[in-house]
């Protein structure tokens, strides 16, 4: 009897901390990110200088985590044309969106990425740098519909690893 009082109490216990990690992973470290009125929310890297700019957007919706800099997830849509996007802005050759949570449902990445894979959506480079290491990527899909999300650049996976930086990388910021 305690044989068996003992074995449901581990079979409980590892179910009750399954559902906890799921949770925790799909929607506790979450947190919605609210719309700064058309300041920073949306911002595309220029041609002409590098620096990042705001563009004209509406309907934004974005999602953020703490617990990693590559949890940012945003939609949007904007007015500017495809041609203005493209002579103004750096574009990328490969983009390659990340899923997001199932319930933050106007970020499809399968979508994304196959109107990218397709040559429907354009990339670009959003912010170089966000956070160190993090750059921030922005497709457009011709109806103006808009997605951002952080990726991992090359002298981020270089420092993440605990690598030496080449002269090419921004030295790390001290904590």
């Amino acid at each position: 009897m305690t044989g068996k009082l003992f074995g449901g109490l581990i079979v409980l216990t590892a179910l009750v901390g399954g559902v906890a990690m799921y949770w925790l992973q799909v929607y506790g470290y979450y947190d919605a990110v609210p719309a700064s009125d058309m300041q920073n929310d949306v911002q595309l890297t220029l041609l002409v200088n590098g620096q990042a700019e705001p563009i004209l957007y509406e309907d934004f919706e974005a999602i953020d985590s703490e617990s990693s800099p590559i949890r940012y997830r945003a939609c949007f849509t904007t007015s500017m044309s495809e041609a203005l996007l493209t002579e103004t802005y750096e574009m990328l050759e490969k983009a390659e969106p990340r899923n997001a949570p199932k319930w933050f449902e106007c970020f499809d990445a399968k979508e994304i990425g196959l109107s990218l894979e397709n040559g429907e959506a354009l990339a670009f480079l959003g912010e170089k740098d966000v956070l160190y290491g993090i750059d921030r990527i922005v497709a457009i899909l011709p109806d103006g519909r808009g997605f951002a999300w952080n990726e991992i650049n090359a002298c981020g996976e270089i420092a993440f690893d605990g690598k030496r930086l080449p002269a090419h990388c921004p030295p790390r910021p001290t904590e």
